[in-house]
């Protein structure tokens, strides 16, 4: 991770939320690379995240302690608002980077006030709260009862960033719950069928709609 200070285009970011950087202290940006961890679940989290630019995974411990299951993806909003909302400073799940990923770091503890005063805040943040519970329904649900063919497809096109599938293939098998041979005969498939092409260590989405088309069930 590498810490910045802030410029006036990125200050941006916080007045769509009603937040005022003369108003706040301590803020910077953090940038993180590709499948670079942001949070750790149990983690100290004492910093609320607003997302910049780039796409993260969400997700939390499988009962086994190691194996991650999806809740869902952010590419923008606010990282830690649940935490924030419930007076915790701890982190409730994991958080991966699949792209360069840049966000404002703002401290709770010097500015909490200010943040708990802003009803335009607080209600903007409630909305994106009851936005990340219904992906986090979507995506049980999917993995509960959709056949693996579709699962991976759809899991390849919410966590695709730029046309381009980046995860590590170990932990798409256990969140998507399926061997890791199974799922690697699957992907195999999607590049003879050339709906994806490998690149590097990277698949690149060549056929999107036929994608959808598997995601959606028609296989």
């Amino acid at each position: 991770m590498q810490k910045k200070a802030l410029t006036v285009k990125q200050e941006q970011i916080l007045t769509e939320w009603n937040l005022a950087k003369d108003n706040l202290r301590g803020c910077e940006v953090w940038q993180f690379e590709q499948r670079e961890v942001i949070i750790t679940q149990g983690a100290l989290l004492d910093r609320l995240l607003f997302v910049i630019v780039g796409k993260a995974k969400v997700c939390t411990l499988a009962d086994n302690g190691k194996n991650l299951v999806l809740a869902y993806y952010i590419s923008d909003g606010i990282i830690g608002d649940m935490e924030f909302a419930m007076r915790k400073d701890e982190a409730a799940t994991t958080m991966v980077a699949l792209s360069d990923f840049q966000c404002i770091a703002v401290p709770i503890l010097p500015n909490e006030v200010y943040l708990r005063q802003n009803s335009h805040f607080i209600n903007t943040m409630a909305k994106g709260l009851a936005e990340k519970l219904q992906l986090s329904s979507e995506n049980f649900l999917s993995a509960a009862f959709y056949p693996g063919k579709q699962r991976l497809c759809d899991y390849i096109l919410q966590s695709a960033y730029k046309n381009f599938f980046t995860d590590n293939l170990t932990d798409v098998a256990a969140t998507i719950g399926m061997s890791y041979r199974h799922m690697f005969r699957l992907l195999n498939d999607l590049i003879t069928s050339n709906v994806l092409k490998k690149i590097g260590n990277s698949y690149e989405i060549i056929q999107p709609d036929q994608l959808r088309r598997f995601a959606k069930g028609y296989l």
